[in-house]
């Protein structure tokens, strides 16, 4: 029965999210509007890359960077979906704190509210690689894809990314208004640390073991295994494919664990301090 009640809860609130993420326009300018979006924000980076190396795009470097990008949006993505969920329902809506006397769970909540923008990212993440195979030579090929292992390292990379938007949430539950702005710049400070951009052994020395402790510089090795045959670090280069997987298994749980904890810890904070119902009008 609880079982069965937590998730009536998230597929509630993922039929919830969705409504609030979909509901500004029509249905056929939405999907125009999510096609858009991801391939400009492609193309802002294919053209950087051009001019920086002076037009050379064929090469490993560029497809490992432009695949990296193109899942590292889910990262950005989920972590917004899921703690901006706390300032959205706290401070405009003001639900939050019913949410937490009708839901059986605000961790399956907050997840359900996120699906909305897992499905759109999903749909970007598929336009953004179809439109490099497509018009900038990316060498990625459907049979040439291990399936099986890109699902595998998809979905616990999708688990990393719940995890994290568990600890901004966290931190959105103490937070004033202008609390908005922690999710992109968190992200921001991964995508320079798990090797997205550039490979991990590029980072000054103390910050190597921080990207090799972080699920996601995993997670994008993976996938470009998975996707190009090849991944792009050479200090991950002698790790072998299950390693990959077990240490992003592994990591991923660590990270959910604290997550989980952290939360519960702040929750705490919050309730002693009444902000569970604040609204700060700055």
């Amino acid at each position: 029965m609880a079982v069965r009640m937590r998730l009536r809860a998230f597929r509630l609130a993922a039929w919830l999210g969705w409504q609030m993420e979909s509901n500004w326009t029509d249905p056929w300018l939405f999907a125009v509007y999510s096609i858009i979006k991801p391939v400009s924000s492609a193309l802002i980076l294919v053209v950087m890359y051009y001019v920086v190396t002076g037009g050379q795009t064929q090469g490993d470097l560029f497809a490992g960077l432009y695949v990296g990008n193109a899942f590292f949006m889910y990262v950005g993505q989920l972590m917004f979906g899921m703690s901006w969920v706390v300032m959205e329902d706290r401070e405009f809506f003001r639900t939050f704190k019913y949410m937490y006397l009708a839901a059986p769970s605000i961790y399956w909540y907050l997840t359900g509210r996120a699906v909305a923008k897992f499905l759109v990212t999903s749909l970007a993440v598929a336009v953004v690689l179809g439109f490099g195979t497509a018009f900038l030579d990316l060498p990625l090929a459907l049979g040439a894809v291990r399936w099986g292992y890109l699902a595998a390292v998809l979905a616990l990379g999708i688990l990393a990314c719940v995890a994290f938007g568990l600890l901004m949430a966290g931190i959105m539950v103490i937070s004033a208004r202008h609390g908005q702005g922690y999710a992109e710049s968190f992200a921001g400070v991964l995508y320079l640390l798990c090797g997205v951009v550039f490979p991990l052994d590029v980072l000054p020395a103390p910050l190597q073991p921080v990207g090799r402790a972080i699920p996601f510089t995993y997670w994008i090795e993976g996938v470009r295994r998975a996707l190009m045959g090849r991944g792009m670090s050479p200090s991950l280069a002698g790790v072998d494919d299950g390693a990959i997987l077990a240490i992003l298994l592994l990591s991923s749980l660590a990270t959910l664990a604290v997550a989980v904890l952290f939360y519960a810890w702040m929750e705490r904070i919050a309730r002693d301090r009444g902000l569970i119902d604040q609204v700060t009008e700055h």
